[in-house]
């Protein structure tokens, strides 16, 4: 039988332009040129202002040293005795600026992972989400942001949806190459990478340290070595030298030396917070709208000659609508980051007057979109990957964000500053007696933090600080 029935249901659907738009808020300030840049090359309709244009007319070229070897002529040049590499040398350098030394050349470990999996993936799909995983390894080669932030920001990016399943996948791939532990989210799993890499035959304490770190590594975080000793069914002297055995491995899979060699990119932050009279003022670093314009007039003097041509006339309508909504997108961005941007500043206020981070509040994304109105994704991605240049340096937006636990007064404190004094004292331990998370406990309640054990061994986590046996064994 067939029969007909009405329903009523909301459906939100999100338009291809408003992707777009949160793309253009995910874009830091050196992105957002090369976007533009790339915009300027699709569409005609789309010009830079004459302060862009002009940039490279008025560039003046470098002055010259007058030095004698510039009024020099080709039969001196040919009967010049001078050795050979010192000729090369001062095409390079400036004669006080010569090195002595040979430049030793390096290969950035990111550069090499690259390298191996292109090698080791043949699927476009992988070999690409691959390539982004490694961009986002930090200084010792580790990945910091959770598997769905990651699944978020690439769909985002690459306007792909990928699952966190395709992530993992392709994140366990990477942890296959070298350096052992490269691609681990911390160091528990840094550890278990190496340890099921090594020849069981030739180090026999391999097969239990496995089980400790994968089993229980809590108990080993809390110290319940009776525990482990009861579980493994061992003796204290042989946890002992399973102890020695892990103190041998890497607990980061880059080590600290490696950003020395690193190319240093300077920072170029999206706002300016300055300070005046005690007011705290926030401007965007550069604008971009004014930067670039719809051309009209061109669109006019096409559409005369082309009006008989339909496929031409549909083509330069299109391209003006794309130029349009283009310019637009920047300064809603614009408009959006400063809005967003001074209700930071709002809740961070005694933080931005001194840059004391023991005054920074407690703050969510929550916290930040119902002052501003804006929903909370939007939030997201316009504090990510941003920076702040104020007086005291440059602030990574991120770093602003942080929750909150009570101290013994009550009051509400960021967890930023529990951090920062659990820090403090790991780096001021003595080294080879180093403090326990009890002892961290009872350090943070001199101070007026009174603070759980299980949270201060969660915060050591999340700093990436082995326990205080494992510290003392590298020590």
């Amino acid at each position: 039988m067939i029969s007909q029935q009405q329903s009523l249901k909301q459906i939100h659907k999100i338009l291809p332009q408003q992707i777009q738009l949160l793309n253009l808020f995910f874009l830091n300030t050196m992105e957002l040129d090369q976007r533009i840049q790339a915009e300027l090359g699709e569409n005609p309709m789309l010009e830079a202002s004459d302060e862009i244009a002009s940039n490279h007319d008025n560039e003046e070229p470098m002055p010259s040293s007058n030095t004698a070897d510039d009024y020099k002529n080709w039969q001196e040049i040919r009967d010049d005795d001078s050795p050979d590499y010192q000729t090369e040398y001062k095409n390079y350098f400036p004669d006080s600026d010569i090195p002595h030394l040979p430049l030793k050349s390096f290969v950035h470990f990111k550069d090499d992972l690259k390298q191996q999996f292109r090698l080791l993936s043949h699927v476009e799909e992988d070999i690409d989400l691959g390539l982004f995983l490694i961009d986002l390894l930090n200084d010792r080669g580790m990945i910091d942001k959770d598997i769905s932030e990651i699944a978020d920001d690439y769909s985002f990016i690459r306007r792909i949806m990928v699952q966190q399943e395709d992530v993992v996948r392709v994140l366990q791939k990477i942890q296959t190459l070298d350096p052992p532990g490269i691609g681990a989210r911390n160091v528990r799993e840094c550890l278990l990478i190496q340890l099921r890499r090594i020849d069981r035959k030739k180090h026999p304490k391999a097969a239990k340290a496995t089980i400790l770190i994968e089993s229980y590594y809590d108990e080993l975080i809390h110290r319940q070595f009776e525990k482990i000793l009861n579980a493994l069914s061992i003796h204290e002297t042989e946890l002992k030298e399973i102890f020695s055995f892990l103190g041998s491995l890497n607990f980061y899979p880059v080590s600290d030396d490696a950003s020395i060699y690193e190319t240093k990119n300077n920072i170029i932050p999206d706002f300016i917070i300055s300070k005046q009279n005690d007011v705290l003022q926030v401007s965007l670093y550069s604008s971009r709208v004014d930067k670039i314009r719809v051309n009209r007039s061109l669109y006019d003097q096409l559409s005369e000659q082309a009006e008989k041509d339909k496929n031409a006339t549909v083509y330069m309508r299109q391209k003006l609508q794309a130029a349009e909504w283009f310019v637009h997108a920047i300064r809603q961005r614009e408009q959006t980051m400063l809005e967003i941007m001074k209700t930071i500043m709002l809740l961070q206020e005694p933080f931005f007057h001194d840059g004391d981070i023991h005054k920074l509040k407690p703050m969510v994304l929550r916290n930040v979109a119902d002052m501003s109105g804006y929903d909370i994704s939007t939030v997201s991605r316009i504090t990510a990957n941003k920076y702040a240049e104020t007086h005291f340096g440059i602030v990574w937006l991120k770093d602003l964000f942080s929750e909150g636990i009570k101290d013994k007064k009550g009051e509400i404190i960021s967890s930023k500053v529990i951090q920062s004094v659990i820090r403090e004292a790991v780096e001021n331990e003595d080294k080879s007696n180093p403090c326990t998370d009890q002892q961290l406990v009872e350090l943070l309640a001199q101070k007026g933090y009174n603070i759980a054990r299980r949270t201060v061994a969660k915060y050591r986590e999340q700093l990436q600080i082995p326990i205080a046996r494992i510290r003392a064994i590298r020590a």
